[in-house]
């Protein structure tokens, strides 16, 4: 549903369909322009959904249709990334502290893990307890049956129970679900009519997902009118809350995978790596440095809302430290303004005429750091006990000896 780039989906190595139309329309989502057509239309779809997700769920309780509540948590799991948007878009706006340097935006990955979690688990329990009334109704007497749906939904069998147990759900399920596939397909044609107004992919892949929603809603309308009309024909209640939820495990398995990913630092996909550099290279060009600076590379990561970005550019070696922050200036200038989302770009600056580092090589050898002892070295001891390192790390602790000695 929301987000910041079309792209970050695909750099999290898998399928997250899901997940790509949670980011994808958070330009609408966050908008503070009540007055924009697609801004209006993403608020209405979000409340829309977050109401029937309540009614589908409340109603396939009370109704005894385990197709229903099973399609209630399938729209939850669309709406929980937009709610977590909303919930923390301030806090990911913020800016960066010195107790919090890369800013706040992995709060929205925390609470998309926690999000994502729970509705996972949510589509386990729907898929565990279809799997049982299936059982039940294929392998056990009535009585049976009837007690072990009954432990199953905690013992809310008396009552209306017996429709969970054995029988067909109520045909008020099946109004229900009617009311949700018509409410679904008029968001559809509401929302393509503003993306076709404005050219807008973001706003046609979110009336398209609208519209995948809504034949979830025509499953669980035929599986509960089929249960109601067909003799003997009640399983096919739990078959369509078994079909439901393993779309909602599906959903809820990507997008943990994916809030695990972002907190775990993966790397930003490839469309926004081919977006910041092209943009560099536009900085560069304004400045007349295109012949002179060139782009070596480019990485970052993604921080809820936010992509912290990296590049590396080759310059002569005689440039001053003043042309290279003219340099740094204009290129943070143009990534902030061009590319959505970027909140902090370092750049990193080699020689030209020196032959290509090799990658990662700002990171620290594991072999230059001794850990034979678990303590802080002493300053004093450092040339006792560790001359064996003096060949591996390129005279740095061959230059402290020296100036311990001298």
């Amino acid at each position: 549903m929301a987000g910041s780039s079309v792209g970050q989906t695909r750099a999290h190595g898998g399928p997250f369909h899901h997940h790509h139309h949670h980011h994808h329309d958070n330009v609408y989502l966050t908008s503070t322009n009540k007055n924009d057509a697609g801004v209006r239309i993403t608020r209405i779809g979000l409340y829309s959904n977050l109401g029937m997700a309540l009614v589908k769920g409340g109603g396939g309780y009370m109704f005894g249709s385990q197709a229903l509540v099973a399609d209630a948590w399938h729209s939850l799991t669309d709406l929980a990334s937009d709610i977590l948007t909303l919930a923390t878009v301030s806090w990911s706006l913020k800016p960066p502290t010195d107790a919090f340097p890369s800013g706040f935006g992995k709060i929205e990955s925390l609470g998309s893990l926690g999000v994502s979690s729970m509705l996972l688990t949510g589509g386990l329990f729907m898929c565990w307890s279809s799997l049982v009334t299936l059982y039940a109704h294929f392998f056990l007497d009535p009585a049976s049956a009837a007690e072990t749906i009954a432990h199953m939904h905690h013992g809310h069998s008396h009552g209306h129970g017996h429709d969970h147990g054995h029988g067909a759900p109520s045909l008020h399920a099946a109004w229900l679900a009617a009311g949700t596939v018509a409410i679904k397909e008029w968001l559809y044609r509401a929302t393509m009519k503003v993306a076709r107004e404005r050219k807008s992919s973001v706003l046609a892949s979110n009336a398209v997902h609208h519209r995948v929603d809504g034949l979830t809603g025509i499953v669980t309308l035929a599986v509960v009118l089929g249960a109601n009309m067909l003799h003997n024909a009640a399983w096919l209640d739990p078959v369509g809350g078994l079909l439901i939820s393993l779309l909602v495990i599906k959903a809820g398995a990507e997008n943990t995978v994916s809030a695990l990913y972002e907190l775990a630092d993966r790397s930003i996909d490839d469309e926004i790596k081919g977006s910041v550099r092209k943009n560099v290279q536009r900085s560069l060009e304004a400045q007349g440095a295109r012949r002179d600076v060139e782009v070596r590379d480019v990485s970052g990561v993604k921080s809820g809302q936010n992509y912290l970005v990296d590049v590396e550019l080759a310059v002569p070696g005689d440039w001053t430290v003043e042309q290279v922050r003219e340099v740094e200036e204009a290129v943070r200038t143009q990534l902030g303004s061009k590319v959505r989302g970027v909140r902090k770009v370092r750049v990193r600056y080699v020689p030209k005429d020196a032959p290509v580092a090799r990658k990662f090589d700002e990171y620290i050898p594991g072999n230059v750091s001794p850990r034979e002892s678990p303590e802080p070295e002493d300053e004093h001891d450092h040339d006792h006990d560790h001359d064996h390192d003096h060949h591996e790390q390129n005279g740095h602790s061959k230059s402290n000896g020296h100036d311990k000695h001298s």
